[in-house]
């Protein structure tokens, strides 16, 4: 398929969502009557002998990356300890290079020097963002507080 690249990333569209929810719908019926949580998913071909096996949490994220294409959404696959640039750190985060660079440098984002370049890992990334969303909530949770406290709701 021309439309994923490097095995890791699959653009929205790129998969019918009617088929992957078919095979989602397949997927999770076999791990819920089928295989037990502590044993690994034997996958026979329908052609020959072959038996794929597969650890269960493998299965798993299959079945959360198929529930994803069913809905119509991208899905990409980054390891946990990968280090990105701040372009790509950037665009995971919609924010401008310069934005990200400026989160960097207060420490808002731990970071290591590659020569002169910036690199962050895909896991601080993600608690950053964690962290990002709960200060919102947090923040609207206030508000509304505020709201109903005055009587503007």
């Amino acid at each position: 398929m021309s439309s994923i690249t490097e095995g890791r990333k699959i653009p929205p569209g790129a998969v019918d969502a009617e088929s992957a929810a078919r095979a989602l719908r397949r997927v999770k019926d076999y791990l819920a009557h089928t295989a037990r949580p502590d044993e690994d998913i034997r996958i026979h071909a329908e052609t020959g002998d072959d038996v794929l096996v597969l650890p269960r949490p493998t299965v798993e994220m299959f079945a959360a990356i198929l529930a994803s294409l069913a809905a119509g959404q991208g899905v990409q696959l980054v390891p946990v300890n990968a280090e990105l640039s701040t372009q790509v750190a950037a665009e995971m985060l919609n924010v401008s290079r310069p934005y990200l660079i400026g989160l960097l440098e207060r420490g808002e984002i731990p970071f290591r020097l590659v020569g002169r370049h910036r690199r962050v890992r895909f896991d601080d990334l993600v608690a950053y963002q964690r962290e990002d969303d709960r200060r919102r909530k947090d923040a609207a949770d206030e508000l509304t507080r505020l709201d109903q406290e005055l009587g503007l709701d």
